[in-house]
């Protein structure tokens, strides 16, 4: 596509933009995909502190009413083992004193529901909220990307990155993160006191714990790789679906349904493939703490007995050790779980890292000018302009003053709409400066520019809801007088008072329950209602039909009367409207001049309008020929 037939054009990214997302840098893969994903989470987590802060306190009561929650039964045995004449150094049992160990036993673990309840609300609120600015964070963020990398990337990846993955993030520090905290903490200090208890036994627990982190490491890499690749997967899945879905038309037209099911399958079954290669290593990591934890409990088990035979403690103490064992094993289990989620979700954490690493190149000026008011006067000076590196404008000099329309035509290629995209700064020029009132365009607040202009494209796109909410995206807060106005104006009141519920009418994705034309006049209406003193217009009525297209005109009239307008047009009836025509080629202006002279004094010009505007070939080869 050349770079005048849309008006995304954009200059050529920067290193970090032309980089795609699904392959960053080599810089970015030396920080491990869990660290990115901290730090890139890190301004959202941190509005939560109180909610963490509260969580962790409930987890460390938590982990406090573990430790106490095995003496109950620790005292019972060996009171009751005293009792039948077997000394333990615990006073005889007593109803008195069975009851007070079951009273205390019930407190305690009604404190630890408690405590985990609590841990586990704060914890869930917390995920949500950080992962919704997240989310909205990244949002606005792609939002602020140039058309340029946009037109580069896939959107259905690009979502999945804003919803799925986000999702997915959750796990790293909240859902997975913190409780695996919490699970090395009560692990840590249920060694110490297993360890004060019975320094030998204790030594078994040590050697698994190293025997677990020695095992999980490396499958914890291995497992991030293949999430990654799952993940990437995914979004050529979600690619594939989007692709065929939005050009449904095309594909049921060409018979084309079998080419894309093959398409579709075989992305699903690679994302299936690496799917299950990730739940298998996560699974062998789980089952393989399962043995190391067995074999644990059997070695505390067989030593343990034997240190009560040969007095060196008491039942109850072994009781006690080993629903510590117990108690300690469970974090292990859970950290083994919590390893599989974390890595799933780093390698998710690392594509929504990828995405906000990559920076805006149109963005405003650190002291931005808003001015009061605007009159329309735009220059070009000295502009050039270029598209992947490739320069298309070439030292364009034009000047349009306020309320002037001028209508710029020439072949396709030559840098007609790279003009147009140059006034809302959908690129920047390479050298040279486009002017507004007298300001350098860069020198303006970018959301200020842009409120001052209405662009028309040639594909007019509504957004989901009414009818008469598309025409107030124009200005929020018109009143319903003031959409009707904008709509009659637009000559489209008549046919959506004609629909079922009028102006109350949903509309299809973009607007696709509409014809062409009665979504450019709706587009026309909602650009009317915006009141814009400069008018961009991106080849309005192509593709409409002759009637279409002059009611389409008709309503152009309405828009740009009074105001600084630029038309990109192949129509010639169009530009014959304008008060000037500007013929664009090869990246340089080679005609300038109201129609009516042009068509006196430039037999292409006449030739050009004799065909109706339709290029038919014709190229200008020198001025004024």
């Amino acid at each position: 596509m050349t770079p005048d037939t849309r008006m995304t054009t954009a200059p050529p990214a920067s290193a970090t933009q032309r980089a795609r997302p699904d392959l960053p840098a080599r810089a970015r893969r030396r920080s491990s995909a869990l660290a990115r994903t901290l730090h890139l989470i890190g301004p959202d987590v941190r509005p939560q502190a109180g909610l963490i802060a509260g969580g962790t306190t409930a987890l460390l009561l938590e982990v406090v009413f573990r430790i106490l929650e095995p003496w109950p039964m620790k005292i019972v045995v060996d009171s009751v083992i005293t009792s039948m004449g077997s000394p333990t150094g615990v006073a005889a049992a007593s109803v008195r004193t069975l009851l007070a160990c079951g009273a205390a036993l019930v407190g305690i673990v009604v404190m630890r529901a408690t405590c985990n309840y609590l841990a586990t609300v704060c914890f869930a609120l917390t995920g949500s909220r950080t992962a919704i600015a997240l989310r909205a964070r990244a949002f606005a963020h792609v939002q602020s990307l140039s058309q340029q990398f946009h037109a580069r990337n896939r959107s259905a990846d690009t979502v999945q990155r804003l919803v799925a993955d986000v999702s997915r993030m959750q796990e790293v520090a909240i859902t997975a993160g913190l409780p695996l905290a919490a699970n090395v903490l009560t692990l840590l200090v249920m060694l110490v006191v297993m360890v004060v208890l019975d320094p030998l036994l204790a030594s078994v627990v040590v050697v698994a714990v190293v025997v677990f982190l020695s095992t999980s490491s490396g499958t914890s890499r291995r497992i991030t790789a293949a999430s990654r690749r799952t993940r990437t997967g995914e979004a050529q899945l979600a690619n594939t679906a989007q692709e065929a879905l939005g050009a449904i038309k095309v594909v049921q037209a060409y018979g084309l349904e079998p080419l894309l099911q093959e398409r579709f399958t075989g992305a699903n079954h690679r994302s299936l493939k690496e799917g299950v290669t990730s739940l298998r290593l996560a699974a062998r990591l789980e089952r393989g703490t399962d043995v190391i934890v067995g074999l644990a409990t059997a070695a505390v088990m067989v030593g343990g007995g034997v240190r009560v035979l040969q007095g060196d403690m008491t039942p109850g103490e072994l009781v006690l050790f080993t629903t510590y064992l117990r108690t300690t094993m469970k974090p292990l289990r859970d950290m083994a779980k919590y390893t599989g989620r974390v890595a799933r979700a780093s390698a998710s954490g690392e594509r929504v890292a990828d995405l906000m690493a990559t920076d805006p190149e149109i963005v405003s000026p650190p002291q931005a000018a808003r001015p009061h008011k605007t009159w329309g006067n735009l220059r070009f000076v000295q502009v050039r302009a270029a598209y992947e590196g490739v320069e298309v404008l070439h030292g364009v000099d034009l000047s349009v003053g306020p309320g002037e329309h001028v209508a710029l035509i020439g072949p396709s290629g030559s840098g007609k709409s790279t003009l147009a995209s140059l006034v809302v700064r959908a690129m920047d020029p390479t050298s040279g400066v486009v002017t507004l009132d007298g300001r350098g365009l860069q020198t303006l607040d970018l959301a200020w520019l842009r409120s001052q202009v209405s662009v028309l494209h040639q594909e007019a796109v509504l957004f989901a809801g009414t009818i008469r909410d598309n025409i107030r995206l124009g200005r929020e807060g018109a009143s319903d007088a003031e959409v009707e106005a904008a709509a009659r104006a637009a000559n489209a009141h008549d046919f959506i008072a004609s629909l079922p519920q009028g102006y109350d009418t949903a509309v299809g994705e973009r607007g696709g329950t509409l014809s062409g034309g009665q979504r450019q006049r709706v587009a026309i209406a909602r650009a009317l209602l915006r009141d814009t003193p400069v008018v961009v217009l991106d080849e309005a009525t192509t593709g409409l039909d002759p009637a279409s297209a002059g009611v389409v005109l008709d309503a152009v009239e309405h828009l740009v009367a009074g105001r600084t307008t630029l038309t990109v047009t192949h129509d010639a009836e169009v530009a014959l409207r304008a008060s000037r025509v500007v013929w664009v080629q090869d990246g340089r202006v080679l005609l300038d001049g109201p129609p009516q002279v042009l068509l006196g004094t430039s037999e292409v010009f006449r030739a050009w309008v004799r065909a109706g505007g339709s290029e038919v070939g014709l190229r200008l080869t020198e001025v004024g020929s």
